[in-house]
């Protein structure tokens, strides 16, 4: 059994400054734990130097919390593998990595062969086109996992401006809106705490992530989320307030196609159970940001139906 959607909200959710990174680095030694951080890229050469000196300096010479620095890039035709490597981190073509399997192509490839080539006790992998990026996106993911030996997977949140031409909103994470968290409060409402279930910010321990599967795309996110409860228990799970992330804006033709991805790894999810949750689904839950606190809201949303107007007693005579 999970707890209900708001109950989980209210044990599970964290803030970045929760977790200092002095006592993050004591907790790491004293649980004797080794961390892996992993970017996944593809034509990212703007902005993954900059994450990678960034997470170098502060998080492994200044204070030891990462212990191994790594990007898997999907053959990037750009100078992605080049500004990574020479700002520190350690470079795998996801094509090299098994090689006597078939290759596939996405984002949910490059994260599912990062467990072959890491070698941390926990993993953490982050998008490559952060433009704000600051340590805070790596020490918040991993404040919940070393601090409570009970939680084994970390989903990040936050802000999400959109560029639209004419300024900028914080209507980013359009798919998450319209596609995936319909789908969750229908079908998975278990999973209707969750503020930015897409996230690509997120922290696991080698010991959950070894265990299921992994899509290949853009589904890799809805995948494990719904694979890791179903598992390890929606106790097993937390996310944490990272304030705010600025990153490339995509366009809607881009996300169509994520959309399309994420709506085939939830079809594919569907049994028995998750039909029932659906038929007696009532609301959806919503959040809203009150100054810096973020507040759980359940909407209803009733569906009826109306027969064939020539089934009502009447209507012959309209004709």
């Amino acid at each position: 059994m999970h707890p209900a959607p708001t109950d989980w909200f209210a044990r599970r959710t964290f803030h970045h400054r929760q977790f200092a990174l002095a006592a993050l680095a004591e907790a790491k030694r004293r649980e004797d734990l080794t961390i892996s951080v992993c970017i996944p890229t593809l034509n990212e050469e703007s902005t993954v130097g900059t994450i990678v000196r960034s997470i170098r300096t502060e998080l492994m010479e200044r204070v030891p919390l990462v212990d191994e620095l790594a990007v898997i890039d999907s053959s990037s035709s750009d100078r992605t593998a080049a500004e990574a490597e020479g700002s520190g981190a350690t470079v795998f073509q996801d094509r090299d990595v098994l090689p006597h399997l078939e290759p596939m192509a996405g984002k949910g490839e490059a994260l599912w062969k990062s467990l072959f080539v890491l070698r941390g006790d926990v993993i953490l992998w982050l998008d490559a086109d952060i433009r704000n990026f600051d340590p805070r996106f790596v020490c918040g993911p991993l404040g919940p996992i070393l601090t409570d030996p009970a939680v084994g997977y970390v989903k990040s949140f936050y802000r999400r401006p959109i560029e639209d031409g004419q300024g900028s909103s914080l209507e980013g994470g359009r798919v998450t809106e319209l596609v995936a968290r319909p789908l969750i409060n229908t079908f998975w409402p278990h999973l209707a705490g969750l503020i930015q279930p897409l996230a690509g910010e997120y922290a696991g321990r080698r010991s959950v992530l070894e265990q299921v599967p992994f899509f290949t795309g853009y589904a890799v996110e809805m995948g494990l989320l719904i694979d890791v409860a179903a598992r390890f228990g929606t106790q097993a799970m937390a996310q944490i307030d990272l304030e705010e992330r600025v990153h490339r804006n995509r366009p809607i033709g881009e996300l169509s196609r994520m959309a399309f991805a994420v709506l085939r790894a939830a079809l594919s999810r569907l049994g028995e159970e998750e039909r029932r949750r659906a038929s007696a689904a009532l609301g959806m839950y919503q959040f809203e940001r009150d100054h810096d606190e973020y507040r759980i809201v359940s909407t209803p949303i009733a569906v009826h139906e109306r027969p064939p107007a020539v089934s009502v007693a009447g209507y012959g005579a309209v004709r």
